[in-house]
């Protein structure tokens, strides 16, 4: 389904990766493992549209992705659940899930999406009037992989799903993510290591300096 080929991505003229190549099937849980710099973020974002590549080819289900804005790759069905949460600190849970529906103009206002979302995390559901303010790491983890869930109905980027969670809510954070791929999503999570996501992975991309080798869980 999510196919990188040859990618180069460089930021102010330095060259962050470096003829990045994998494949994510349907069905498949990938990891991204390497250590903070190593251009993890970068290749999430530059799939997502935030940063265009130099070089290479970003494709879905064999569509090649230049030149698609973030919002039109969101409406394709590619979520993205960045590192840093970016909730809305004065917004609803339930508000701030909505973002993404309200953003692509669904007709429905993104509510059977959202309704779909309390029935697979239900913390969500019971957090639903809170603010962005108001909750805790783990909760604003649990509600920006809802938030991504909105539009992440055949791709899900999770960036550092796991980074800063308190074990509990990673542990909750680990069994919907692996829910989401029984049901047949192509995720693709980055970590600095395999300590909360190895019996997760279906296969392992390593990278360093920016560029990416492919193994196999636990190697």
């Amino acid at each position: 389904m999510l196919t990188v080929s040859a990618l180069d991505v460089s930021i102010k003229a330095v060259r962050i990766l470096r003829g990045v190549d994998l494949e994510v099937k349907p069905g498949q849980l990938a990891g991204l493992i390497g250590r903070n710099g190593a251009g993890k973020t970068t290749l999430m974002r530059s799939i997502m549209g935030l940063l265009p590549p130099s070089k290479g080819v970003i494709a879905l289900d064999g569509k090649a992705l230049a030149g698609i804005p973030p919002h039109q790759r969101a409406r394709m069905g590619m979520g993205y659940m960045p590192e840093d949460r970016r909730l809305v600190p004065q917004l609803t849970v339930d508000e701030n899930v909505l973002l993404p529906a309200w953003a692509a103009g669904a007709r429905d206002g993104g509510e059977a999406r959202l309704l779909r979302i309390h029935q697979l995390i239900p913390e969500v559901h019971a957090l639903r009037e809170r603010r962005g303010l108001q909750l805790s790491g783990g909760q604003q983890k649990l509600v920006a992989l809802a938030r991504a869930l909105v539009a992440g109905t055949r791709v899900l980027l999770l960036d550092e799903p796991f980074e800063g969670v308190a074990p509990v809510l990673a542990r909750r954070l680990a069994e919907v993510i692996a829910l989401l791929k029984r049901e047949g999503l192509c995720v693709v999570l980055s970590e600095s290591d395999l300590t909360h996501s190895r019996e997760l992975l279906d296969v392992v991309f390593r990278i360093d300096r920016g560029t990416v080798t492919r193994a196999t869980p636990g190697a």
